[in-house]
């Protein structure tokens, strides 16, 4: 007859060895997305910010391209403005002569008199003073070539093109295609490490639960031994002792269950929220840890497992970035000569005398000429630009061959870590199988007697510890090889050095707006 305290403990043994989705059953979404390396490396491409803030880099750097090359073209602006003169000081000018207030008649008004050739003195007297009055009658308007009119229209366009700027302008597009081209390698560069972190947690995930599996069937293992000495005991053929041991060996298991199946649903939220799928929804790895696969690459995306420290993305972008430097140190000293640009302005200019114009009465302004520029004094300004443009120059050169340096050394590492995870595999396929024998073996010896507890338990623990060591060592041979497999696109490992040449790139590309 058992006891209560034996009956409190079967029935919590009971309740832990259902499977945590079981109790997760209420609150969990009845659909279960089955998920694969492929699904997860599509979905993560087109959920991750990381690649979104890369796509917008390239699109500013395209945008700094734009800028930089339209200094070839000529510049045209056109310009419309309207005027509403209310007072003007030349009002006055447009008035007419002033009142005449003599009681003599005025004589008739004639601006072009005819003179007889006969005409006495006396009639070419009298034609000059009709002429004198029709000259008074009229004066000058003012109004209708702009002073002081009421209503002022004015229609332009502007043109101007550089003609020569002494490298501004080679430089400045230098830059532009450096920081392009150091943009399109980031991207790049996003999406390999992308594809690695998204093959690490998938992996993480696999491996947590193989480590569930495994710690269920250790249980199920303590379990059937406490059943057969609990059995042996009852008929008098294995010791109270032995009993005692039975069930320390079943307890101590059940923290190593409840472990595994916590860092089982850590990985995979760790999993869900790569991946940005809800953090409530039941997942079910489809890709196997047993034998690990090539890694899953978007569309578009072909890795090569290329070891040259050139043609690491952390070398090609700081490569770029000397160029970028190169060019603005070209700006910087094109400040010292003059630039020369051609300039033509036209202007239509209307004068109605309602508000809105008559298109066919216009005045013309056309001019062309050119402009010339330089500095003659800026206070040690334009030697102080030289001075931090070639110090910019020095240190992307010392940082180029930093990264190179480090390039060449975390290849070595990768290829290192491959060899490694092939001899672990391997040695692990061998080790599990001896292992399982051996514990079968010790199964047989013990229900016939031959066997101790002591020995069961030492079998299953090396089965236990071959077993989680074959999933481990599966694991990281996935990685490894994603890792090979994406080295020329993958930023460094060490990561105060990819830290600081993309903050390099990134003032070469500030430097370029």
């Amino acid at each position: 007859m058992t006891s209560p305290h034996s009956r409190t403990r079967t029935a919590l043994v009971a309740l832990l060895l259902l499977p945590a989705s079981l109790l997760a059953q209420q609150g969990a979404p009845a659909t279960v997305r089955r998920l694969t390396l492929d699904d997860a490396v599509r979905t993560a491409e087109s959920q991750s910010e990381a690649i979104t803030i890369a796509r917008a880099g390239v699109a500013r750097s395209n945008g700094q391209q734009y800028q930089a090359r339209s200094a070839y073209l000529p510049q045209l602006a056109g310009t419309a403005a309207y005027t509403k003169t209310l007072k003007s000081q030349f009002s006055a000018l447009a008035g007419s002569g002033s009142a005449d207030t003599s009681t003599v008649p005025a004589p008739v008004s004639l601006c072009a008199p005819r003179i007889a050739s006969g005409a006495t003195a006396a009639e070419r007297a009298a034609a000059i003073a009709q002429a004198t009055t029709c000259a008074q009658a009229q004066s000058i308007d003012f109004t209708k070539v702009g002073f002081g009119a009421k209503n002022q229209w004015v229609l332009g366009l502007q043109a101007s093109q550089n003609v020569f700027t002494f490298g501004r302008i080679e430089g400045q597009l230098a830059a532009a295609n450096a920081a392009r081209a150091s943009a399109d390698i980031e991207l790049r560069a996003q999406r390999a490490q992308l594809v690695l972190d998204v093959t690490q947690a998938y992996f993480d995930a696999a491996l947590a639960s193989r480590l569930t599996e495994i710690a269920d069937t250790s249980l199920a293992q303590a379990e059937e031994i406490l059943r057969q000495t609990r059995a042996a005991r009852q008929v008098g053929s294995q010791s109270e002792f032995e009993l005692l041991r039975a069930q320390v060996t079943r307890d101590n298991q059940l923290p190593v269950r409840i472990s595994a199946y916590a860092n089982r649903d850590i990985a995979v939220l760790r999993l869900k929220q790569l991946l940005n799928l809800p953090l409530d929804e039941r997942l079910e790895l489809a890709t196997t840890i047993d034998e690990p696969s090539a890694p899953a690459f978007p569309a578009g995306f072909n890795a090569s497992s290329d070891t040259n420290a050139n043609a690491r993305a952390v070398v090609r972008q700081a490569e770029q970035n000397v160029r970028a430097q190169e060019g603005l140190a070209r700006v910087a000293r094109s400040q010292r000569y003059p630039a020369i640009a051609l300039t033509s302005s036209y202007q239509r200019l209307f004068f109605p005398q309602n508000t809105f114009p008559t298109l066919s009465q216009f005045s013309e302004n056309w001019t062309v000429g050119f402009s010339m520029g330089a500095p003659l004094f800026t206070g040690g300004r334009v030697h102080g630009d030289e001075m931090v443009a070639q110090a910019n120059v020095v240190e992307a050169r010392a940082r180029l061959q930093q990264a190179t340096e480090y390039a060449a050394l975390d290849a070595r590492l990768a290829a290192t870590q491959l060899q490694q995870a092939e001899a672990s595999w391997n040695a692990s396929a061998g080790t599990a199988a001896q292992a399982r024998k051996a514990y079968e073996i010790d199964q047989i010896r013990f229900r016939e007697g031959i066997s101790t507890q002591t020995d069961l338990a030492q079998s299953r623990l090396l089965l236990e510890q071959s077993l989680a060591n074959r999933a481990q060592a599966a694991r990281d041979l996935a990685v490894a090889r994603a890792r090979l497999a994406l080295l020329a696109d993958l930023p460094l490992a060490t990561t105060q050095q990819s830290t600081r040449t993309q903050g390099a790139a990134g003032q070469s590309g500030g430097a370029t707006r």
